[in-house]
């Protein structure tokens, strides 16, 4: 005969067993929602994200932004050391980069300026001005230019759009002046005097604008 206790012993065991069986599931969906999660929320790395969203044409657009920026400070820098040679060079390779970027053709002018080439200088400035109207530096090196080419209305006309255009605090302006001042005393026939400017009247540039 069996007891009551062997009756029940069977039930209990198998109530057990769902348990046991539901808790292992439990904890492998666990297991495997934790896994997921940690795939999920760990970066890749940064030269991995690069390589994946990084095509050949941005790479190669990308790669010459850089050597634009590369150059044009290059330039710059020589610029101001007055290495106008090298200052050239650089420029030009920005140009043949980036062939509608006033800035370069603005310091390639300067750079023609520091070698004694005010013809070649007067075209770059010119193409600047062309691209971009209101690049105000390209008319003060326009009127540079002319002015060494002997070309005073021209250089007046230049030197009058860049004080035209040129804020009132802009520190080339006393310059620009002072050249305006200059040719046209020139042109009426009227030597200038330096206490007429409070300057030499052929002080030189001591900067670009």
């Amino acid at each position: 005969m069996i007891s009551e206790a062997d009756r029940t012993m069977p039930v209990a065991v198998d109530r057990e067993n769902r348990w046991e069986m539901r808790w292992r599931v439990a904890l492998a969906g666990a297991v495997i929602a934790i896994v997921a999660a940690v795939g999920m929320f760990v970066p890749v790395p940064a030269g991995m994200q690069a390589k994946r969203a990084q095509t050949p044409e941005v790479h190669a657009i990308q790669m010459r932004r850089e050597e634009v920026a590369r150059r044009f400070e290059q330039g710059v820098v020589m610029l101001h050391a007055k290495d106008y040679e090298h200052a050239l060079t650089a420029f030009h390779r920005v140009l043949q980069l980036e062939p509608d970027m006033p800035e370069a053709y603005v310091n390639s002018g300067f750079a023609l300026l520091g070698l004694g080439e005010a013809k070649a200088a007067a075209d770059y400035f010119e193409s600047a001005t062309q691209i971009r109207p209101d690049q105000m530096n390209a008319y003060y090196g326009l009127g540079e230019a002319l002015m060494a080419l002997g070309n005073r209305l021209g250089a007046l006309q230049a030197m009058e759009t860049y004080l035209h255009r040129a804020p009132a605090a802009d520190p080339f302006r006393v310059k620009a002046e002072a050249a305006v001042w200059e040719l046209r005393s020139a042109m009426a026939g009227e030597r200038p005097t330096p206490a007429a400017t409070g300057l030499s009247p052929h002080r030189p540039t001591e900067g670009k604008p």
